[in-house]
């Protein structure tokens, strides 16, 4: 090893790291929804090292945090469970708890049934046991009053799958007694028909309801409606929808309507694009009152702003704007990239000068709070309070659950910069990560490696926030690139809508422009680029490696390989997804043929490692096996890992260490370098 005055020099990829695999997950809380009750801030956190399981913690005015289920259990023995706060409705899940007066309810993830937890109790069923496992699964539960739920049920019993050719989707009532425990007459289904309900917002104190609504072949960021309905009562309290219910946004034109709710007033606010932005739109209480049509108005001035204030509604719980008590709104804005925290204020919008670059949820707190789920370049995401005092001279912001401890000194953090790049003949984005490690020097005239990374979705968007997978991949010296191909959210409509027929040419194009780009700039070596994604982004991935020639390697995790297999054997939620993506099936078999890669493998001469769930339903292993299979037939070196017990997405720590683990000895196979990193070799791996 050669040493400058202070430094070694040490080749890229090699440089040693104290961001090992095993501390991305070592107490780490994946915090993603947050609540407000009464005094009490309550949030869900996804913790990997306890088998990934969601537990609900509750933060008491004092400062002190308590844990809602008790401490976790490797192996759980006669009477004792791990409670999993988590739903699997729309497959993704999100929405699956809810509180009020200290009364939790929520979805367990083992039998996806509806529980409710008084204080000091555990957790008892409110819904019945299906009739097959998991077979109702619940999202998005709300206080219809003081004895009733309004929820979205997702069946998944036999006889609705028999009499309607797939799961039913409604939105029902639950009594909060629990008597539908062992009743299920007890649920009483208040709407029903479209193949899609989501979102119940109550308003007028239980006498107004409002949801939104799709079918196939629509995605929810295609076109949905939003519907208004009064709530009728029988003798007994016993809640129904009047048969008369009103289409009040999305009903002549496509749009894509997120997140409505009520406010004090009675207002019907929501989040729609029919500008070619997402933004708030009001329906005024006194219209809903009267007799005349439902006039929507935006709600900032001008008629709204070119930044999304929504996005992609791929699971429940999501938050992009609440009211204050003062009648003020606050709301996360999209632009560049990045999120930013701004208040409304009599139509007008501002920007408020807080340090987060990424914000998942925003509720009203207290008085003039907003509890916001947040980060930043240099912090790891977390719950936040922010207080928007109108007369202070910037909010005063709380985190409310510590950041871990990371023992990083300065220099070792990657802090990412927006660019824009050619890619045919229009413009497309990422940020941008440089190698950062204080304690090495690369060779002179060495440039790094680059890590194309390609989100999933593919109807999503890159995160700007501090991600330690990402500085795992810095730290040894790996220069980043996070591409938002065209198709991503956070740059309006139209760029969203230009993967509409085209996914596994616009997505992979812009990743070999973001490539190709940074490799002429100067900021990565043109002969060791790689690539790798999950999910939707795992297919780009191996779009990338069939059709091109820029990558030197890959990685794909559960990722597609064959879109007429996916097509065909995918959940509910994306059975339709690939009609917009790619073209109706089957009448489009074959531009289904000319896209897949698993019908291209002669193109395939770059390695690739594939990573894959055994338990996957959104991706099945067999799509992970028929690109192995491939490859071993041509003889391109490969190296598989199938991780038993994971769904789609990696959630156990063991395995979320291994996948990366595996990945960096992958790279350094493939580059020629020997990681300072201790990693056992793949066992699976052919060529290397």
């Amino acid at each position: 090893m050669a040493e400058t005055a202070d430094r070694p020099v040490v080749t890229h990829g090699a440089w040693p790291s104290p961001i090992t695999a095993a501390r991305l997950v070592e107490g780490a809380a994946g915090v993603s929804e947050v609540r407000l009750d009464g005094d009490d801030i309550w949030w869900s956190e996804s913790r990997p090292t306890e088998g990934g399981r969601t537990q609900l913690v509750r933060r008491a005015p004092a400062g002190d945090r308590h844990d809602l289920f008790p401490p976790h259990v490797a192996q759980p023995g006669a009477g004792e469970r791990n409670w999993n706060a988590r739903t699997a409705y729309l497959e993704y899940g999100g929405g699956a708890w809810a509180v009020r007066d200290g009364v939790v309810v929520f979805v367990d993830w083992a039998d996806q049934r509806l529980h409710r937890v008084d204080p000091g109790r555990s957790p008892v069923p409110m819904t019945p046991e299906p009739p097959v496992a998991r077979g109702w699964r619940w999202s998005e539960p709300v206080w219809l009053d003081d004895h009733w739920l309004v929820c979205a049920r997702e069946s998944h019993v036999p006889a609705a799958v028999d009499a309607h050719g797939e799961a039913v989707n409604e939105l029902v009532a639950v009594p909060l007694d629990g008597s539908a425990a062992g009743d299920p007459d007890r649920v009483r289904v208040l709407h029903s028909g479209p193949d899609f309900v989501h979102s119940p917002a109550v308003g007028g104190d239980g006498a107004t309801l409002a949801w939104v609504q799709w079918s196939h072949p629509d995605m929810p960021w295609d076109s949905t409606q939003l519907l208004l309905g009064a709530v009728e009562r029988d003798q007994h309290g016993t809640p129904s929808l009047a048969a008369e219910t009103k289409v009040v946004a999305g009903g002549a034109t496509r749009q894509s309507i997120v997140q409505p709710g009520f406010t004090a007033a009675g207002d019907l606010v929501f989040c729609t694009d029919r500008t070619g932005w997402w933004n708030p739109w009001r329906i005024s209480a006194g219209s809903i009152a009267g007799a005349g049509e439902l006039v929507a108005e935006p709600v900032l001035s001008g008629g709204g702003v070119d930044a999304e204030i929504g996005g992609a509604l791929w699971v429940g719980g999501m938050r992009w704007w609440t009211e204050l008590a003062d009648g003020r709104f606050a709301v996360s804005v999209t632009s560049e990239g990045a999120d930013r925290l701004a208040a409304v204020d009599g139509g007008r919008l501002s920007v408020l000068d807080t340090p987060f670059t990424e914000i998942g949820q925003v509720v009203a707190g207290s008085g003039s709070s907003v509890l916001v789920v947040a980060g930043t370049p240099v912090d790891e995401t977390g719950p936040y309070t922010v207080d928007l005092d109108p007369v202070a001279e910037r909010p005063s912001i709380e985190r409310l659950r510590p950041a871990r401890d990371l023992e990083l000194g300065p220099g070792w953090v990657s802090i990412p910069r927006h660019v824009s790049f050619p890619s045919g003949d229009r413009t497309a984005h990422a940020l941008h990560y440089p190698p950062a490690n204080p304690e090495v020097v690369a060779p002179e005239g060495e440039r790094p490696p680059l890590v194309v990374m390609i989100h999933g979705g593919p109807t999503s968007a890159v995160r700007h926030r501090f991600d330690l997978a990402k500085q795992f991949w810095t730290s040894r010296g790996f220069a980043v690139v996070d591409v938002n191909y065209g198709g991503s959210t956070g740059y309006g409509r139209p760029y969203r809508d230009l993967l509409q027929g085209q996914w596994g040419v616009v997505d992979v194009q812009d990743a070999v422009a973001a490539a190709r780009h940074l490799a002429a700039e100067g900021h990565a070596d043109q002969d060791r680029l790689l690539i790798r994604g999950g999910s939707a982004g795992g297919f780009s991935t191996l779009a990338a490696l069939c059709f091109h020639d820029t990558f030197r390697a890959g990685a794909s995790h559960y990722g597609v390989a064959d879109l007429a297999a996916l097509a065909a054997d995918t959940h509910k939620f994306e059975s339709r997804y690939l009609d917009g993506l790619v073209g109706p099936w089957p009448d489009a078999r074959d531009t289904y043929q000319a896209r897949s890669p698993i019908h291209h493998t002669a193109g395939f001469d770059a390695p690739l490692i594939v990573l894959q769930g055994a338990e996957d339903e959104v991706v099945p292993p067999n799509q992970a096996e028929k690109i192995v299979a491939a490859l071993a037939a041509k003889g391109v070196a490969h190296a598989y890992v199938l991780f038993e017990g994971e769904q789609h997405g990696f959630r156990q720590a063991d395995n979320i260490v291994r996948a990366l683990e595996a990945e960096l000895w992958f790279y350094g196979r493939v580059l020629q370098f020997e990681p300072a990193d201790v990693i056992a070799p793949v066992e699976h791996a052919v060529g290397l």
